[in-house]
């Protein structure tokens, strides 16, 4: 210590003079000599390992005042405090223990102070990404809760500034998800580009974010002028500049429509009814379609897809079944209200889909819990192409999954019931004009799915055979859907063939079995007619094979 006692003494000496400075105006990160003073400082500390506790003891007085003191001048300063900020709270959270300090009033400060003022600025926002990486361990033992409150504005964090933070927010986001969190920063990572949107907008109209708290100011400009704009692009009615001629009428939605506080708060206050159906939402998207794309839009475009791939990943991982059970519901509700982007609803709907029947093979059980949404969705299948998709994956995951297994046969029965009201409105529409090839397709899906339900409930056999025979018969199918039915009542004539093509992935009691495949070991017993290969391999027309059952199976020894 005594070699560099006199730049300690400096360095002190400069943080004492800032933290007892009276003078409002000049805030402290006015002065670029406190930064740097107040780093050396925090590394005299650490290094200073015998005498660190006195070192400390001598700092912190002058460190929490001149905190308070930053934090007093946010409202009139002109100059960014986030970084000297930042510093301060390092040394908090390094010695707070020796001093006696709880760290967690300090950290709420900072993020409603002065990150809610400063997210905007680039360099602030790396710095802040870096702080929290960098306690990442400690953050989430001592204070659990801070990141899944916050998560909305450490989201404005990467849609602002976009792929340049893309790596350092992803090191940072599995402590935004929490069980007080899961479900509402679903719904945020999915509207992530109608944020970009909503932020675009009040910087075009109030100048900009940086130093503007857009969340607390209902009686600022920005929400006014953002919610004016929306009822512009809604209703045609022409907004002024702003300007003493402007009528107090032209804009005919209040400031407090939830549109604006949903879109860019900064606290998670629980899952909120989502906007979609508000005339401020319509408008918005409306606005969207008829503009060119910014860059900044575009990259959100391909980073929320990513991270929805971190957040499905980390659900799959560490959340409860009672979460994803919740989530499913709001995942076929919003896989058809997607920002209008072609590639964005693709790449969104993908994932959604793709984790929804992931988590029905994780746990079966799902499918009879969430009889009531799988059933309505089912009853929208003609509405719109997301939702005659998503109506074919549930009807696929009902039949693969049995409607939840051989203990849910209530269930499963009601399930069913609601395929085969399904499977005979699509006869009915498969001749009509453009729509006979989807109706086909679909038709094909749904007899397959229909069957394989029946592989898992014995009971059902009879009905499905009742309504494979009514397909076939009838003189209105397509005729591949009529041969289908007919490919399927075959195969009913064979359980154990029947079974291996259409039976479910993961059967009962730990059985091993892969569909679609025979095995050929136990085909002495099981087989005892022809067998429709072309249906294995998914071809069309009639079986190309010629050869015997003794060409294929194994000899007898």
């Amino acid at each position: 210590m005594s070699d560099g006692e006199g730049d300690w003494n400096f360095y002190l000496q400069t943080v004492s003079n800032s933290a007892r400075d009276s003078n409002v105006a000049n805030d402290p990160a006015s002065d670029p000599s406190l930064l740097h003073a107040l780093k050396k400082l925090c590394d005299f500390c650490r290094q200073e390992q015998k005498s660190s506790e006195d070192l400390v003891a001598r700092v912190y007085p002058h460190v929490n005042k001149l905190f308070q003191r930053s934090v007093a001048s946010l409202p009139q300063s002109s100059t960014s405090n986030g970084l000297l900020l930042l510093v301060i709270l390092q040394f908090f959270l390094d010695f707070g223990e020796m001093v006696l300090h709880d760290a967690d009033p300090s950290l709420h400060i900072f993020i409603r102070s002065c990150l809610s003022r400063e997210y905007a600025d680039p360099v602030v926002a790396a710095a802040t990404l870096d702080f929290l990486y960098v306690n990442k361990k400690k953050l989430l033992i001592s204070f659990p809760n801070l990141l899944p409150q916050f998560f909305p504005l450490l989201l404005k964090l990467i849609a602002w500034n976009g792929e340049k933070l893309e790596k350092p927010f992803l090191k940072v986001f599995p402590g935004l998800v929490s069980p007080g969190s899961f479900l509402p920063l679903f719904s945020s990572l999915v509207d992530l580009p109608i944020m970009v949107v909503a932020l675009e907008k009040v910087e075009r109209s109030s100048g900009s974010l940086i130093g503007n708290s857009v969340a607390s100011t209902q009686k600022s400009k920005a929400p006014e002028m953002l919610l004016a704009l929306m009822d512009e692009a809604y209703t045609g009615t022409n907004i002024g500049d702003g300007g003493g001629d402007s009528s107090e009428g032209s804009s005919t939605i209040d400031v407090s429509d939830p549109l604006f506080h949903e879109l860019l708060k900064d606290e998670n206050d629980g899952l909120a009814e989502r906007h979609w159906a508000s005339p401020g939402m319509a408008a918005v998207l409306q606005a969207v379609k008829n503009s060119t794309q910014s860059d900044r839009l575009k990259q959100i475009l391909n980073i929320a897809p990513r991270l929805l791939d971190a957040y499905f990943t980390i659900a799959l991982r560490d959340a409860n079944n009672s979460l994803i059970c919740a989530l499913i519901p709001i995942l076929m509700t919003r896989n058809s209200m997607v920002f209008p982007d072609k590639n964005y609803m693709y790449e969104t709907r993908r994932r959604l889909l793709e984790f929804m029947l992931a988590a029905f093979q994780h746990s079966p059980g799902f499918i009879a819990l969430l009889k009531k949404p799988i059933m309505d969705r089912l009853g929208e299948v003609y509405d719109s192409t997301e939702k005659t998709e998503l109506a074919l994956q549930l009807c696929w995951a009902v039949g693969e999954h049995g409607g939840g297994g051989g203990a849910h046969k209530d269930v499963a029965r009601e399930l069913f019931e609601s395929l085969e009201l399904l499977l005979y409105e699509n006869l009915s529409s498969s001749r009509l004009g453009p729509r006979q090839e989807s109706a086909a397709n679909s038709n094909n899906r749904n007899l397959r799915n229909y069957r394989k339900d029946a592989t898992h409930h014995r009971e059902l056999l009879p009905r499905a055979r009742v309504a494979l025979v009514k397909v076939a018969r009838s003189r209105i199918s397509d005729s591949r859907v009529k041969r289908r039915a007919q490919d399927y009542l075959g195969l009913m004539d064979e359980p154990g063939i029947c079974l291996s093509v259409l039976g479910p992935s993961r059967p009962p009691h730990g059985l091993v079995h892969h569909p679609g495949t025979v095995n050929w070991i136990e085909g002495g017993t099981k087989m005892v007619a022809h067998i429709p290969f072309y249906i294995l391999g998914e071809q069309e027309g009639p079986p190309f094979h010629d050869f015997v059952f003794s060409d294929v199976l194994p000899g007898r020894r």
